[in-house]
């Protein structure tokens, strides 16, 4: 059964839906280019928040409403702030950008982007900073802050350099180019390249194998492959350790275990 709690919760400018333990978050401002502003980086925190912390979602999978990801943040809307020295409005987009790709990061629960299009600026960072990367053959990724003498924000210093390297990252930034999607997928900004017409049914099919896969034991991978970048291999054996010990003690292990022996497919609860 599809849910869809956007005209619930009262959002403007995302849509929000819940189908088969698949949510899906889309930047719904088209005729912008799905450019962010501060409505719009308000009501993506809060869908997200809403949508992770939901128990009938297992996966999500944020994506662009048109012909684009997002053209990132709104220039006009941020030029208007820089002009009126209104400093602090411009911060709060930065802000709450910073929380959203956190909460992201954070969550146990796998997230897909799924671009269609051109991802820009903040529109770029937000879909690096999910966990993984499904891309059109139309579209294209890029740190375009210095076209309009701004710096990286929503991760980008952190996202470029962790994925495609710290002088891939720079010459991204200082050229603020908007890099093509098979460049992307060879830095490993994406993860894969779908023809146009057939990225809405690939990022379905994924999302649904993710929607899948053991809560538990999953929550705690996404969170031990983070930390490893900023540890020692000790460490990393040690959180594997403790991880698969909590793991062996779930339903869901005696589900894969039983399932296995029986010949068909899992089907995990998150216990």
């Amino acid at each position: 059964m599809t849910s869809d709690k956007s005209a619930v919760a009262g959002y403007q400018t995302v849509t929000v839906a819940i189908d088969s333990g698949i949510g899906t978050l889309t930047l719904n401002r088209p005729d912008k280019l799905n450019a962010i502003d501060d409505v719009m980086a308000r009501e993506l925190l809060d869908a997200s928040r809403e949508l992770l912390t939901d128990k009938a979602v297992r996966a999500l999978v944020i994506t662009g409403a048109g012909r684009g990801f997002s053209a990132g943040g709104d220039v006009k809307f941020l030029g208007n702030c820089v002009a009126k020295g209104d400093f602090e409005t411009a911060m709060s987009l930065v802000r709450m950008g910073g929380q959203l790709v956190r909460s992201l990061r954070e969550s146990p629960k796998p997230v897909l982007a799924s671009i269609n299009g051109v991802a820009a600026g903040g529109g770029a960072n937000l879909a690096l900073g999910c966990d993984l990367r499904i891309a059109s053959d139309q579209a294209s990724i890029g740190q375009v802050f210095h076209r309009i003498g701004l710096h990286p924000d929503w991760g980008g210093t952190w996202f470029v350099p962790e994925l495609a390297g710290p002088s891939a990252a720079l010459e991204m930034i200082w050229s603020a180019e908007v890099i093509p999607v098979q460049r992307c997928l060879e830095l490993g900004l994406v993860n894969r390249i779908v023809p146009h017409d057939q990225l809405e049914a690939a990022t379905r099919k994924w999302a649904t194998q993710l929607a899948a896969v053991p809560p538990i034991a999953a929550g705690l991978a996404k969170q031990a492959v983070y930390a490893s970048h900023s540890g020692t291999l000790a460490d990393a054996l040690a959180r594997e350790e403790a991880n698969q010990e909590r793991c062996f003690k779930t339903s869901d292990a005696n589900e894969g275990f039983r399932s296995f022996a029986e010949k068909r497919s899992p089907s995990f609860e998150g216990r």
